[in-house]
Parts: C-alpha cells; sequence; structure tokens
C-alpha cells in the first residue's frame, strides 16, 4: 500500500527592497564604468517564516515585483516552485523575459527555494540534492581602473589568501593590456591560475593577437574576448587561440535558448550563468543540466552567497566568482555570509535555506525608492 501525503503552504505576502550600495573605489572594465551597485531583495512569507532571494540589477526590477510577481506568487503553494516559477514567466510575457524581468524573477525564484527549504527546515543544498560538499572560488577584481599597484595589491591578496584562482579586467587600453597581465602573473607567482575578462570589448583579431601574448604570462581563461552575441567570433577563439586556454561566456543570457545556441555553437570552453540574470536558481539549475548534455563546465558568475548551494547540488558546476563587488556587498547586507577557506566556500548546513539574514538596521541607509 502507497500512502500519499499532500502538504500545501500558501504564500501570504511578498516584500521587496532594493538598496544601492557605492564602490569602494571608481571601478571600470574593457566596455564599462560604475560607481554603485543596486541589489533587490525579496522575501516571501509563508508559515510564519520567510524565504530570502536577491538579483543584482535595477530598481526597475523591484517594480516590476511589487506591481506584478507578488501578485503573481501569493497564494501558490511554496512547496511547489516550479509551478510559481512558471506563473511569472507568464506573467512577463508582454514585457520580455530577457533583461529586467529576467532578474526581477531570479529574486523570487530564489527566495521561493530559500522558503521551501527553510519549511523543511533543511539547508538549500540538501534540498536540491548534493553533488559536491565545497566549490572552488578565483577571485575577481583587477578592474581596468585600478593602478598596477592597485592590481597587484589585489590580485595579490588574494593569492595570499590561499585562491588558487583570479582574475582581472583587461580591454580598456589594449596596448597596456599585456604589460598589466605580466604585473598581475608576477605578483601571484606561478601557482595561481590568472583568468582575463575583456567584457567584449575586443575585435576577433585583436583579441586573437592578444591572446598569444597573455599566453606568455600563462593566461588560462579568456573571458568574453569579443561580445557574447559574436558566436562565430567566440568559437575563431576557441579554435585557434593558445592551446590550454579556456574560452568563456554566458553571463549575459537570461533565458536556456541562449545557453544552448552558446553550446550548440561550440562557442565556449567553459559555460558561465547567473541565477540573478537567467531567472533565479529554476533556470540555473536547467542551465547546469544542458551543461551536462554538452560535456561542459558550468562557472556561476557573481554573487557567490546565492550561487554556493546551487553549484553544491550540480556535478558539472566547476567554481564560483568571488566577485570584489559581491562579496563586498554580501557581508554588509547579510548574516551567514561563510567566509573562503583554503581557496573554496563550503555551505553552512546547519543553518536552513541558504543561511543568510537581511541586516535590517544595517542596511536602511542604502535603501531605494522605486
Amino acid at each position: 500500500m502507497i500512502r500519499t501525503t499532500t502538504w500545501s503552504v500558501p504564500i501570504e505576502r511578498v516584500a521587496v527592497s532594493a538598496y544601492t550600495i557605492p564602490t569602494d573605489a571608481p571601478e571600470s572594465d574593457g566596455t564599462f564604468t560604475w560607481d554603485e551597485t543596486t541589489i533587490v531583495v525579496i522575501e516571501v512569507h509563508a508559515a510564519d517564516l520567510a524565504g530570502l532571494g536577491y538579483s543584482y540589477t535595477t530598481p526597475a526590477a523591484a517594480r516590476l515585483i511589487a506591481d506584478s510577481l507578488a501578485g503573481v506568487v501569493r497564494g501558490h503553494d511554496a512547496m511547489a516552485v516550479p509551478e510559481a516559477w512558471a506563473a511569472m514567466v507568464h506573467a512577463v510575457r508582454n514585457v520580455g523575459r530577457p533583461g529586467i524581468a529576467s532578474s526581477a524573477i531570479a529574486a523570487v525564484d530564489t527566495a521561493l527555494w530559500d522558503l521551501k527549504a527553510r519549511l523543511l527546515s533543511m539547508p538549500l543544498v540538501d534540498l536540491l540534492g548534493v553533488a559536491q560538499t565545497a566549490m572552488p572560488i578565483y577571485g575577481s577584481g583587477g578592474f581596468t581602473s585600478y593602478t598596477e599597484g592597485e592590481l597587484r595589491a589585489q590580485l595579490g591578496g588574494w593569492a595570499e589568501q590561499g585562491l588558487a584562482m583570479v582574475k582581472m579586467k583587461v580591454g580598456r587600453e589594449p596596448g597596456q593590456d599585456p604589460a598589466r597581465v605580466r604585473a598581475a602573473r608576477d605578483v601571484i607567482g606561478p601557482a595561481v591560475a590568472l583568468f582575463v575578462d575583456a567584457n567584449g570589448a575586443y575585435t576577433r583579431k585583436q583579441a586573437l593577437a592578444l591572446a598569444g601574448r597573455f599566453a606568455e604570462a600563462d593566461v588560462t581563461w579568456f573571458e568574453e574576448p569579443v561580445s557574447s552575441d559574436d558566436l562565430a567570433g567566440l568559437r575563431l577563439l576557441r579554435d585557434q587561440g593558445p592551446p590550454g586556454m579556456a574560452i568563456a561566456a554566458g553571463e549575459y543570457g537570461y533565458d536556456l535558448p541562449a545557453f544552448r545556441r552558446l553550446l550548440e555553437a561550440g562557442a565556449v570552453d567553459v559555460l558561465q550563468a547567473d541565477a540573478t540574470r537567467c531567472a533565479g536558481i529554476s533556470e540555473f539549475l536547467r542551465v547546469g543540466a544542458l551543461c551536462a548534455a554538452h560535456i561542459v563546465p558550468l562557472s556561476a558568475h557573481t554573487a557567490p552567497a546565492l550561487h554556493l548551494h546551487p553549484c553544491c547540488a550540480l556535478a558539472i558546476a566547476c567554481h564560483i566568482e568571488y566577485f570584489h563587488d559581491h562579496a563586498r556587498i554580501e557581508r554588509m547586507l547579510f548574516d551567514g555570509t561563510v567566509e573562503p577557506a583554503d581557496g573554496m566556500l563550503r555551505p553552512d548546513r546547519s543553518r536552513p535555506g541558504m543561511g543568510l539574514e537581511l541586516k535590517r538596521a544595517d542596511v536602511a541607509q542604502y535603501a531605494v525608492d522605486f
């Protein structure tokens, strides 16, 4: 005899807030300059518990959630996350799935997964299914706005902390990039892997030529050497670039077809995905399945505290970007963030959900209207 139990927990309320935090110094990459970061935080309430989710996006995403998505998920069963996710995707049809809508869905979806784990009194990674107990991270920053001294201090500091991989930005002044990369290699030493990220700043031929120069400093990862929309250009770099240099892209993927196109084009050695952009943990897990089908590793783009649990649930996940801005913001905004140890992040499995709690008093000064 098979016993069945139905347990439905209706979602009662969705709270939305947004915070804009100044950077600790001016920052730029190959194609963009910024001095602040906005994070939209969601709390989904049911059965006297609240699940926490967030997305690095614009305050407009908070407005979309408050005006539309909160009402869409209210009343849905908190235990049936895929049902609520599908309802949100349906609701943004006329808004457009990529961009702001996708980042808005992402924040709510993450909160729903966090809530479900809290309702079951278990860490999120246990709910999703543990495939790995820890995830390697790579220190990420090295902005083009940094002086050589600032570049050396940041990357060298990560190497001293035991990180086995570090990444720097290139592309703002292509003529200066080989020298900056050599300086980075000099300070981190021969044992630490060096990654570069052009954010699509180079032309195809320019990127191919610079890949050869970067290889002289033993660069093993070249991220977005050309635009992620240029699938043929990425494939050119992958086919003709230096042996041992992985081509990576995917951070601007907002839906599953975008990731499928990158993989089917053979455009990347490592696919990147960002759960705060690609409609949350639900879609991030599907991207992991795509990567497994194509035998291509998956790397999580930024938001380390959010990506830790879903990455540990994916055997195909290879590492998480420990992005300077986001690691700093997550420590400022949330209790329960875990610190790196031996170049790894390990979920705190003594805490339910993602283990994060909003520091309300501390973050109030950064609140913005939407």
